[in-house]
C-alpha cells in the first residue's frame, strides 16, 4: 500500500470545505470514506486548521483553564459548602472523575424541576446558524437559566469554587434524560472554528474551555460516558461527575466523548459548559 502524503492540494481542499461551512468532523468522515488513514487525515486537519484553531479570548476573559486545586493531590477537595472526592485524574487529556459532587437530595431536586420542561435535545445545525434535532443525539433535555433557583445557584457556586472558574463564565445547566436505547454519539463540545454559526456564538463569552457532566441518577445498565480516543469509560453514578478541559477547539485535545446507549432504566445528567469569558 502506497504511503499517503499530505499535499498542498489536500490542505486547500480541507480549507475549501471549512469555508463552505462543513464541520471538521464531517470533513474527517469524508476523508475516511475516501480511503484516507485516520492518523494522516487528522494530521492534515491539524496542519490546515491549526492556525484558526487557537483560542482568541474575548475582552475580559480569564487566563488559563478551569482546574481544581490538585497540587497536593488530596483525596478530597473543599468546594466551599461541600467536600468532593477525587476518584480518578488523568493529565493528558485533562479528565477528572469526582465523587459526591451532589447529594441525593440535590440530584432529585434537579430532576424534579427539569422533568416538567423536557423537550427533544438539539445540536448546532450542520450547515446553517441555529440548532436542529440530530439523530446522533436521542435524549430529552432543557436548560436552566444561570442561578435560576436557589438550588441551581448553590450548585453553580460549588462548581465555580471547585474548578476555580468564575460563576459568570459558565452556561446555564443543561439537564438531559436518556431512556433505554438513547445515546449521544461521540462529539466535541467546543464550537468548530469552521462552522458558520461559530462567530456569532463566540460573541456570548468566547469558546468553551471545559465540560462538567454530573450524574443525577444511576441507570440499571449502560449509559457510560465514553472517551474513544483514550479508551476511557466513566460509569454514571448518582452524585458523581466527570470533568474535562480543552485548551483549543481541535481534535488534538483528545476530548472526543459521547454517551453510550442506556441498556436498562433511565439516565439523567446535568451538564455545565465553561466559557473563556462572561457568558451572556
Amino acid at each position: 500500500m502506497s504511503q499517503q502524503v499530505i499535499t498542498p492540494e489536500l490542505c486547500e481542499w480541507i480549507a475549501e470545505q471549512t469555508r463552505a461551512g462543513h464541520a471538521s468532523e464531517s470533513v474527517l468522515a469524508a476523508m475516511l470514506g475516501s480511503g484516507w488513514d485516520e492518523g494522516v487525515a487528522r494530521q492534515a486537519l491539524a496542519r490546515t486548521l491549526g492556525q484558526s484553531a487557537t483560542l482568541t479570548p474575548p475582552p475580559g476573559a480569564t487566563v488559563g483553564l478551569p482546574e481544581p486545586e490538585m497540587s497536593r493531590f488530596t483525596p478530597v477537595i473543599d468546594a466551599g459548602d461541600r467536600h468532593v472526592k477525587v476518584l480518578m485524574a488523568l493529565r493528558q487529556p485533562r479528565v477528572i472523575v469526582f465523587g459526591d459532587l451532589l447529594s441525593d437530595e440535590e440530584c432529585d431536586g434537579i430532576t424534579s424541576l427539569a422533568g416538567k420542561r423536557l423537550a427533544r435535545s438539539e445540536t448546532v445545525a450542520t450547515g446553517t446558524e441555529g440548532s436542529e434535532v440530530n439523530a446522533a443525539r436521542t435524549s430529552d433535555g432543557m436548560f436552566f437559566e444561570r442561578c435560576e433557583t436557589e438550588l441551581i445557584r448553590t450548585i453553580e457556586s460549588r462548581i465555580a469554587t471547585l474548578l476555580r472558574w468564575p460563576l459568570d463564565h459558565g452556561e446555564g445547566l443543561q439537564v438531559l434524560r436518556y431512556r433505554p436505547g438513547a445515546e449521544y454519539q461521540p462529539h466535541y463540545d467546543y464550537f468548530d472554528p469552521g462552522h458558520v454559526s461559530t462567530p456569532s456564538i463566540l460573541k456570548r463569552g468566547g469558546q468553551r474551555v471545559a465540560t462538567l457532566v454530573i450524574y443525577l441518577n444511576t441507570p440499571t445498565a449502560g449509559g457510560a460516558t465514553i472517551f474513544p480516543d483514550i479508551g476511557l469509560d466513566v460509569a454514571p453514578v448518582k452524585g458523581n461527575a466527570v470533568f474535562f478541559s480543552y485548551d483549543r477547539p481541535h481534535p488534538a485535545t483528545q476530548t472526543l466523548h459521547g454517551g453510550a446507549p442506556v441498556i436498562e432504566g433511565e439516565k439523567w445528567v446535568a451538564t455545565k459548559w465553561l466559557r473563556q469569558g462572561v457568558f451572556t
